[in-house]
């Protein structure tokens, strides 16, 4: 799989030896369809997201349908360059390409590598091709974990170093950018000073990934309900302080692992993020094993996310307000906990599926999900309606048609 997945996407930077600029185009796509049991909420594989399945529609193409285009130049020994374009639903539901990848890349020494531009967040251990279902054997990578990232790209400057540790091969990254979020329109915001550190081991069967990145995040996420608190003084401003995602810094450490041997493989990851607003901090993970039979790869995978801080605020104090005025704070403190609850998601699902490679470039997967909101969390669906009901199993069944060309 690793093998046909360079092939077919052509890792840039790689010259020919008569340095002749030389152009390849390559693309993956996938086409599904998800069904969701619950009519209370739709059922998302991102927060990127504007519908899913369940509520919207029983059956939605929309949970997992993507597709995506590559160009890699290779100019010389040294110089070469990417873009990547991706089609997926987005927020204002439409299928609007947006550029995910776009940088140049200059191959200072055989070990170091030089990139400006668009490049890829390397948080998770599936990161680089977490776009690319054909890569990995889920319908989709689990959702606590990989669903709620805002930000998948930074526009800026990262630098690889290659070095070996004995038998272990080692790609330590440093990146530093900004992202815009104009992805994830009509909700505005941006993301500055990006900084990330990770390194990824190899040492034959066994890959570990280890990721560090920071960035200031500024989203206009429940901006009337904040101003709306700001009417109300001093007590209402240092609430909304506390709350808005207004030049908030938010940090993520990951860690992952996969053992694959060849016949089965076992996967798993470990997440923390920390912010000082409404979205909070999380704890996340799962872990994925299957057994390769052939053509066929069936897998279980648990998954997890869980809040480490307070899910509610204390709000305005009722008491201390004149009698008009406290139906209305009543109100906003009601609306800042409904805000936060979905905004920080705690959920766990318990996964099986079955993979099976049809022909070397095209792999046809059927999933099943039991997700489980805890704790009063709408987890990590989306449009819930009054009549949602928390800490009880949803069904997701699941079908996609992956490719690689």
């Amino acid at each position: 799989m690793t093998t046909l997945l360079a092939v077919g996407l052509g890792a840039a930077g790689l010259a020919r030896a008569d340095d002749t600029p030389t152009w390849a185009l390559s693309g993956y796509g996938t086409v599904g369809l998800a069904h969701s049991n619950e009519r209370n909420a739709d059922y998302t594989s991102s927060a990127l997201r504007y519908g899913g399945a369940g509520k919207t529609s029983a059956w939605s193409p929309d949970v997992d349908s993507h597709l995506g285009a590559q160009l890699d130049a290779t100019f010389d020994k040294r110089w070469s360059a990417v873009l990547q374009v991706v089609s997926e639903q987005n927020l204002e539901n439409n299928y609007r390409p947006r550029v995910e990848w776009a940088n140049l890349k200059f191959q200072a020494t055989p070990e170091l590598a030089l990139r400006l531009g668009r490049i890829a967040l390397p948080v998770f251990l599936c990161a680089d091709y977490r776009q690319v279902g054909y890569a990995y054997p889920w319908v989709r990578p689990p959702v606590e974990s990989y669903g709620g990232m805002p930000i998948s790209s930074s526009d800026g400057i990262d630098a690889t170093l290659r070095w070996n540790a004995g038998p272990v091969h080692n790609a330590s990254q440093f990146l530093f950018g900004h992202d815009s979020l104009a992805q994830v329109a009509p909700v505005k915001g941006k993301a500055t000073r990006i900084v990330g550190i990770s390194n990824t081991s190899d040492w034959g069967a066994l890959t570990v990934h280890a990721t560090v990145v920071g960035a200031e995040l500024t989203l206009d996420i429940g901006a009337p309900l904040f101003a709306g608190f700001d009417a109300f003084g001093a007590q209402g401003e240092a609430i909304s302080a506390d709350y808005a995602i207004d030049h908030k810094y938010v940090s993520i450490a990951n860690i992952g692992a996969s053992y694959d041997p060849g016949a089965w493989f076992v996967m798993g990851e470990l997440s923390r993020t920390h912010t000082q607003s409404l979205l909070g901090q999380t704890r996340s993970g799962y872990v994925t094993a299957g057994l390769r039979s052939r053509a066929f790869t069936p897998y279980v995978t648990y998954s997890q996310v869980r809040s480490t801080g307070p899910v509610k605020a204390d709000g305005l104090a009722l008491g201390a307000l004149p009698p008009g005025y406290q139906q209305q704070a009543a109100a906003l403190n009601a609306g800042l906990d409904a805000t936060i609850a979905a905004s920080i998601p705690q959920q766990s699902t318990i996964s099986t599926g079955l993979r099976w490679d049809v022909h070397d470039n095209i792999a046809l997967k059927l999933q099943y999900d039991r997700v489980t909101p805890h704790h009063g969390s709408v987890g990590t669906l989306i449009h819930t309606t009054p009549g949602f009901v928390s800490d009880h199993a949803i069904g997701v069944t699941s079908v996609t048609l992956d490719f690689v060309y």
